[in-house]
């Protein structure tokens, strides 16, 4: 190695970020094992780069003992002495130990260090780069697809964009241009990893972003969102400013500013709600296009009790529960729905008690009483086993009998 080396490393420092003095460390020590290598030696020894002229040296350390037992390791006091006269007991001497033909190695030595250094160097910067911009959108171009993911290029990194991530029904091609959400970024033994998705709330949060000036300069904030890929999302947004329209502002002059948003997301459909701290207020607004009646809250329970007009109950659930679970998730609420005309029916029959009447049949003696206690309990029993179940009882979002919808966590 020689001064141009010294002028590459430099060179190496201003591009691509890597100290010089970090890389001649890192070759001092690949030297060391390269020397132990090609010439089997056991010894100890340093290895010395002149920062100036790259020219590189060999030392052999010995400690200095009375009794030498181990000459590769060990060197007396007297020959210490020969080399200088201040040496003492236990210190370590220094003798060069450079092989003629060392130039050769350690320029090989010195190309595997600093390749691997650079390397490891432009991964981390790569990872780093990529970390900072997790849960953000990016925009990258397929170049392949194996069983399970696409392969998305983002200039200095390529992209996992796995098929469950993406939404039902939708296929890429080679050179497609594709907005994706980072999920998480990971390193490995290849370089960073980064995955994508295009079914994560997020990407729909970060495109409302990226559409809307006010949301990206904090006017108009998203609070929750909810939704199912593909299909149906609901956004909840909130103003900071009195005189500015959140939802009004989401969806742009007729509707550009959606309409851009759901093109991206290939006709998902989009309901853009505003936030109310009030959960009654909340609540209703969520299970738009429906209109509500309304909204009895039991805080203890985290339960919304909603009774719509009849015309709209089908419109409230939502085809398949749909409206309705996204209401939920959106608000954090459980949502029972009821048309007006069931919430009438139970008021009416709550109020229905069963009034006693005085009879003029003859008492009963205890041989009666006793054959029509008996005949009671057996049809009571019967009547409970022939009691329907209550509609209240499956799950949420199943079917219109069952309509309580209850929040599921992102």
């Amino acid at each position: 190695m020689n001064a141009e080396f010294i002028e590459a490393l430099n060179q190496l420092e201003k591009e691509k970020g890597i100290s010089k003095e970090v890389l001649i460390e890192a070759i001092e020590a690949a030297l060391i094992s390269g020397y132990k290598r090609n010439f089997h030696s056991a010894q100890n020894v340093r290895v010395d780069i002149d920062r100036d002229t790259g020219h590189v040296r060999v030392f052999a350390r010995k400690t200095v003992v009375e009794e030498v037992l181990d000459p590769r390791l060990e060197i007396s006091q007297e020959a210490a002495e020969e080399v200088n006269p201040s040496f003492q007991l236990g210190d370590i001497v220094e003798m060069e130990v450079t092989p003629t033909d060392f130039g050769r190695i350690a320029a090989q030595t010195a190309k595997q260090v600093v390749t691997q250094r650079i390397r490891e160097a432009e991964r981390s910067i790569i990872y780093e780069e990529f970390v900072d911009r997790e849960e953000d959108i990016v925009t990258g171009i397929v170049q392949r697809a194996d069983n399970r993911h696409y392969y998305i290029d983002l200039g200095r990194v390529e992209a996992l964009l796995p098929f469950a991530e993406t939404m039902p029904g939708e296929r890429f091609k080679h050179n497609d241009r594709v907005k994706s959400y980072i999920t998480k970024v990971e390193k490995s033994t290849k370089g960073p990893q980064v995955f994508l998705s295009r079914t994560h709330p997020g990407l729909l949060k970060r495109l409302f972003e990226l559409e809307v000036p006010e949301i990206y300069e904090g006017i108009v904030e998203i609070r929750s969102v909810a939704r199912e890929a593909g299909h149906r999302s609901k956004i909840a947004v909130a103003s900071r400013e009195d005189q500015v329209d959140p939802v009004g502002a989401c969806v742009g002059h007729r509707g550009m500013r959606v309409q851009t948003v759901v093109n991206e997301l290939r006709g998902e459909k989009i309901d853009i709600v505003r936030y109310y701290e009030d959960p009654v207020e909340y609540v209703s607004n969520s299970l738009s296009p429906s209109k509500v009646i309304s909204v009895e809250i039991e805080e203890e329970e985290k339960v919304a009790r909603v009774i719509v007009p009849d015309h709209q109950l089908s419109l409230a659930i939502g085809k398949e529960g749909q409206n309705a679970r996204l209401a939920a998730k959106l608000t954090g609420w459980k949502i029972d729905i009821k048309s007006e005309s069931e919430a009438a029916q139970e008021e009416e029959e709550g109020f229905d008690e069963p009034l006693s009447e005085e009879t003029d049949e003859p008492a009963l003696d205890e041989g009666d009483i006793a054959e029509e206690t008996e005949w009671n309990s057996v049809d009571d029993s019967e009547e409970e086993e022939k009691a329907p179940e209550s509609p209240e009882a499956g799950e949420a979002g199943d079917e219109v009998s069952s309509r309580t919808e209850e929040p599921k966590a992102e």
